[in-house]
């Protein structure tokens, strides 16, 4: 699909103001990068800028222009330029040019994602945490057809209850592990188990449904939730306006260590200022080692240990070394109180407890 546009230019020029340091600029960066298919947004922000989530501060947006970004389609071009000594940066924007004057924009394209979507989209699509006890209260499979316990593919099964009006496609679950803030100790959500998808065929009590896709096994008794529609994936990477600090809660599959590409989930979500495209560096906490022998000498000749408990004397003698800055992950979707990210950069493993905050 095409549509021409008459004008005296054959490009369309977005000019980014001047980078006011040069430093943010990386070594050897380019002097243009052609956008293909499958680049993403930190991709090419990483060619230019030494911290891919300065981004917005270099093209100075608002915040109405973070939350809808203009779009970068394959084809246009990247440029760097430097006026007045200064680098600037500008998207010139790729037509066609059919006689002087008219130029076609292609309306089909895909824009290019923030991200890799093939890492997340599972993420998008799925609610994955379950909050204030929604799937204890969520629609039940009660029972398959010809008294089948276990469902898959093409099979027949029956809900309790879904009434005209709902939605016709349904995500099915199993409830997972809690998620536990590790300074509070309170529950923040379950992490539900997603298990496939199911289409209503007759509403009613009891609704009858098709089963479209197995993950996993889908038994009687486990729980239907509406498809939602998939989150938006033109999010701008930048650096939250707050300061924020969090803890990894876990890492997606259960493993103890993750890298590059790994999705964890946040003790942080929306009511703590926790935004799709926020990007936090990751910290490892510094270990509590024992004071030099001198130092606990000096300690005891001044004085410090007299009256204290056992307890406090060896806390004393502690000393607790600086935390470790081990990586960056970006935020792509966020529940009231948990979020998922992706490990942009790992320096070294990441591990679940590690602190996240503000870079």
């Amino acid at each position: 699909m095409f549509r021409r546009i008459i004008t005296p230019l054959m490009l369309c020029c977005l000019i980014m103001p001047a980078i006011a340091d040069d430093g943010v600029l990386r070594k050897n960066h380019p002097d243009r990068h052609v956008v293909v298919k499958g680049d993403t947004l930190w991709g090419i922000s990483a060619k230019f800028l030494e911290n891919p989530w300065l981004w917005p501060e270099v093209w100075q947006m608002n915040r109405a222009e973070i939350h809808n970004p203009h779009l970068i389609y394959p084809g246009d071009v990247v440029m760097l330029d430097y006026v007045n000594g200064q680098p600037q940066l500008r998207l010139l924007k790729e037509t066609t040019s059919l006689t002087p004057g008219i130029r076609v924009e292609a309306l089909d394209r895909e824009a290019v994602p923030t991200i890799s979507p093939n890492v997340i989209e599972p993420f998008l699509s799925k609610p994955l945490i379950i909050e204030n006890g929604e799937l204890k209260q969520a629609v039940s499979i009660i029972a398959g057809q010809q008294n089948r316990v276990v469902l898959a593919q093409g099979d027949k099964a029956y809900a309790d209850q879904i009434n005209e009006g709902a939605e016709s496609f349904w995500h099915v679950y199993r409830e997972g592990k809690p998620l536990v803030d590790p300074v509070a100790k309170e529950t923040l959500g379950i992490e539900a188990i997603y298990l496939g998808d199911a289409k209503v065929t007759r509403f009613g009590e009891p609704a009858t449904l098709e089963i479209l896709r197995t993950k996993q096994e889908i038994l009687v008794g486990d729980k239907l939730l509406e498809a939602p529609e998939s989150s938006a994936t033109n999010f701008i990477p930048r650096a939250p306006e707050t300061a924020l600090v969090g803890r990894i809660l876990s890492i997606y599959g259960g493993i103890a260590e993750a890298g590059n590409n790994a999705i964890v989930t946040l003790n942080r979500g929306k009511i703590d200022g926790m935004e799709p495209g926020h990007v936090l560096a990751i910290y490892r906490e510094g270990k509590q080692v024992k004071k030099s022998a001198e130092k606990i000498k000096e300690l005891e000749s001044a004085g410090a240990y007299k009256g204290l408990s056992k307890e406090a004397k060896r806390d004393l003698a502690m000393i607790k070394l600086p935390d470790e800055r081990v990586g960056l992950l970006m935020v792509f979707r966020t529940f009231n109180r948990v979020s998922y990210a992706l490990v942009m950069q790992a320096a070294e493993p990441v591990n679940v407890l590690d602190i996240v905050q503000t870079p």
